[in-house]
């Protein structure tokens, strides 16, 4: 989502005429996207701003104008902390409010050394200001909702992102037909909570994510169909029904569980126990069987004893995710589990994750070493670092890269995969 956000920020700043800089050193503007889901990513924003103000102030002696802006969940969750601890900022505004930067950047320009603040959550939708989306190459994120009504006891995003919110249906499916036109074949439907999205179609009835990725399906010149984040209690019939039907739905889903401990998942307030989380694992692969799995987890959630950890390995052990993405429990203010007793212990949670993302790092060496041999189709759609390499992605989202042409970028091509590591594979086209 906050990648999204970006592209849209910098699609509006093309708009009022401003042109991107290869270094912030030629910036006359700089804007920081935040995140604060975790304790690190927050920091880091305070770090990297005090760069930008040897920048600034660098800049400054050369007789140039720098404004600093920062916008997204820190901003949001932080604002007068943002400000006290970095005064030099010229402006900050939430994720939901960035839409609002035009009249934010005119007020900067009348009132230049007085910074501008706006973190108020607007009655209206940000998509209703946002000028139209554009591709961002082969593959091109769509949000169709917004927010979160969960409430799990560890996360921010209600709080920054607010309830949630759904795009109505033709919106979305007009914004879709444009992404294509411009060259996109793959597209990710985004959402805090994506499987929970309820818009309404143009006789004002509600429809479900299952109704919206059949209708984005029939869209010519679309290849690929992906959608993330989801909630594991919010896969319902529908949905299953859609990874058995539409070919154009990756075998490839990304289904947090964040923890195999019942007692755990209770404390975090997620609606659903572990064995309803595995029963939907076996619909699903019922439904399509090559489907693959990636999941998030928290290590050292306040409570988690050994028996806890170990519920979660046995879960691992179960599923084999063919990708991960694993923490420690980072205490967030303002949220429920940074009040609990029975924190965990900084090194115990470092130990647990080791173990963890020892025991996922196998599974996923496992599943690409599978790979080999195969003939895959991957979209490509970055530059590699060496000269003449491109990099993609597979159905199930693992990174490719081969020798490839320029002319084979945002293209689907037939590689087949000639090594394997933990993160990547390697291929050559096939064929002519």
């Amino acid at each position: 989502m906050n990648v999204y956000d970006s592209h849209r920020i910098a699609s509006m700043l093309n708009n009022l005429g401003f042109e991107e800089t290869k270094t912030a050193q030629k910036a006359d503007l700089i804007i920081l996207n935040t995140c604060h889901i975790r304790e690190k990513a927050a920091e880091k924003v305070f770090s990297d701003l005090g760069r930008l103000k040897m920048i600034k102030d660098e800049r400054a002696k050369e007789g140039l104008d720098t404004v600093i802006g920062v916008v997204g969940c820190v901003v949001q969750a932080e604002d007068e902390e943002v400000f006290r601890r970095v005064p030099f900022i010229d402006f900050a505004t939430g994720p939901l409010t960035y839409y609002r930067l035009p009249e934010i950047l005119r007020k900067v320009g009348e009132k230049r050394g007085e910074p501008i603040i706006d973190t108020e959550f607007p009655a209206e939708s940000k998509f209703d200001f946002l000028p139209q989306n554009s591709s961002m190459g082969g593959s091109s994120f769509l949000a169709i909702q917004e927010g979160c009504d969960n409430f799990c006891t560890y996360c921010i995003v209600p709080y920054t992102r607010g309830v949630e919110t759904s795009r109505p249906v033709n919106d979305i499916i007009e914004e879709a037909r444009i992404l294509v036109a411009e060259g996109s074949v793959e597209i990710n439907l985004l959402g805090q909570n994506v499987n929970s999205y309820r818009g309404t179609d143009a006789s004002g009835k509600e429809r479900n994510l299952a109704y919206l990725l059949r209708k984005i399906a029939e869209i010519d010149g679309l290849d690929r169909i992906r959608y993330t984040t989801s909630y594991p209690a919010d896969v319902d019939d529908d949905l299953i029904e859609c990874h058995r039907d539409i070919l154009k739905l990756m075998p490839y889903l990304h289904l947090p569980v964040q923890s195999g401990s019942d007692k755990i998942l209770k404390a975090m307030n997620r609606r659903h126990t572990s064995g309803e989380y595995l029963d939907k694992i076996t619909r699903l692969k019922e439904a399509r069987s090559d489907l693959q799995f990636s999941s998030d987890f928290i290590v050292g959630f306040p409570g988690e004893s050994d028996k806890d950890f170990e519920d979660t390995l046995g879960l691992v052990r179960k599923v084999e995710f063919c990708q991960a993405f694993s923490f420690k429990y980072s205490r967030r203010a303002g949220t429920p589990a940074a009040i609990m007793p029975n924190q965990v212990e900084e090194k115990v949670k470092k130990e647990r994750l080791e173990i963890l993302q020892k025991l996922l790092a196998e599974y996923q060496l496992r599943f690409n070493k599978e790979s080999i041999g195969k003939i895959m189709p991957v979209l490509f759609d970055i530059k590699g670092r060496h000269k003449g390499e491109l990099i993609g992605r597979t159905p199930y989202m693992q990174n490719v890269h081969a020798e490839l042409g320029k002319e084979y970028c945002n293209k689907i091509v037939n590689v087949r995969v000639t090594g394997a590591n933990v993160n990547s594979l390697a291929g050559v086209k096939e064929g002519k």
